[in-house]
């Protein structure tokens, strides 16, 4: 599952983003990663490691929906149901 969000582009400033990935590992284990940054800038990438599929959606939803309430707009979803995953 991806997500990638995006601030809306406002003044001089370059828009904010934040790309949030759950992948399943060889091993079984989940990892979700969130990437953050400023367009054609600096990017921070933070990973988390979960042993259950549900635990690691609720880390993913939980994620989403805090850069939903920061002002962040989807832009782009891959391998969710529906537009925000539910």
């Amino acid at each position: 599952m991806r997500l990638y969000l995006q601030t809306v582009p406002g003044s001089a400033d370059a828009p904010r983003y934040v790309q949030i990935t759950l992948e399943q590992d060889l091993l079984g284990g989940w990892t979700l990663y969130r990437e953050s940054g400023t367009q054609g800038g600096r990017a921070t990438m933070k990973r988390e490691q979960f042993l259950e599929r549900d635990e690691a959606v609720a880390a993913f939803e939980k994620a989403r929906d805090a850069q939903l309430k920061r002002g962040f707009r989807l832009m782009f979803a891959q391998g969710l149901e529906g537009p925000y995953g539910r």
